[in-house]
């Protein structure tokens, strides 16, 4: 079997545990852009998109504690008009309401490394 083959084996299978495939995100952009509608939706807001830089900033680390912190407690930051605003990543009480997908194929390009990766699943755009 190819990598190939293998890679859509197993995009098949996660399709029958009731993942959603997006073909459409192919990019970073794009991938922040999901989060964003999965978080804005989630957590009943709008953001700015200061207040969505800002965002990503507290809960983008190369700290896997911190993350998996993030994942399961009710966070907060200040909003640019200075209140408070109580955020949760996934839903935790009942977590089969988040949206579950996979991408494939995804490509991250920066001045000095050019990755892609083959498959990445995603909860909440998470």
């Amino acid at each position: 079997m190819t990598g190939q083959e293998i890679e859509q084996t197993l995009l098949e299978k996660l399709g029958d545990l009731k993942y959603t495939y997006r073909p459409d995100i192919r990019d970073h952009a794009a991938l922040e852009q999901n989060f964003r509608d999965k978080f804005e939706a989630l957590n009943r807001v709008q953001l700015t998109d200061s207040e969505f830089s800002r965002l990503l900033e507290s809960i983008v680390t190369p700290d896997v504690f911190a993350n998996a912190r993030h994942l399961r407690e009710c966070n907060s930051f200040e909003r640019d008009d200075g209140t408070p605003l109580f955020y949760t990543l996934v839903n935790i009480t009942d977590w089969c309401k988040n949206d579950f997908e996979v991408v494939n194929q995804f490509r991250i390009n920066t001045a000095s490394s050019h990755h892609r990766y083959d498959v990445i699943l995603l909860i909440r755009g998470v």
